[in-house]
């Protein structure tokens, strides 16, 4: 469970090296922005991250560091999610993760996080955005429950591509 700035869980591991989420932090938003911009997401850049940070409103924005390249040196952040509460959804809005470690459940954890969060604050379905012709982030997001609910025609730019809707419940069973 994610309450704090430095409350961290054990996300996945990888074959040689430990994989942590944690809340990201101001001296984590270059690596963010460099992850960003080579994943091919739509733009938010620094300060739109930092002023996300700033914000008192309702959101969580979380890393994933893995392995020092040497000791003594910082974590790198290898992935990043960013998310928002409004009424009752969570809505998320940025999702990406390097591509040396893409296809090892670092995205699902990033993702579940968040749910495991939305619910804990009684939301009771995460919605998301999705290029139409990113079919492995289609597959990750299928593998977490979510179901194609609608198509945002010409939504993404450069390139110009539609938006798949996509959802999923969290409302509690009794």
């Amino acid at each position: 469970m994610l309450k704090s700035k430095t409350t961290r869980e054990v996300a996945a591991a990888s074959s040689d090296s430990e994989v942590t989420i944690e809340r990201m932090t101001e001296h984590d938003l270059l690596e963010v922005v460099e992850i960003e911009e080579g994943s091919g997401l739509s733009h938010w850049g620094w300060d739109a991250y930092h002023t996300e940070l700033q914000s008192l409103g309702d959101s969580i924005m979380l890393v994933a560091r893995g392995r020092a390249p040497e000791q003594g040196r910082e974590r790198p952040v290898i992935g990043f999610i960013v998310a928002r509460l409004m009424a009752n959804e969570v809505h998320v809005n940025n999702m990406a993760v390097r591509p040396a470690f893409r296809r090892q459940g670092l995205g699902q954890a990033l993702l579940k996080a968040v749910l495991s969060w939305g619910k804990e604050r009684k939301a009771t379905e995460a919605v998301l955005e999705v290029r139409a012709g990113n079919e492995a982030a289609q597959q990750l997001y299928g593998s977490c429950g979510f179901t194609l609910v609608g198509r945002r025609r010409r939504y993404y730019k450069d390139p110009l591509e539609d938006a798949l809707l996509m959802t999923v419940s969290l409302k509690q069973t009794p």
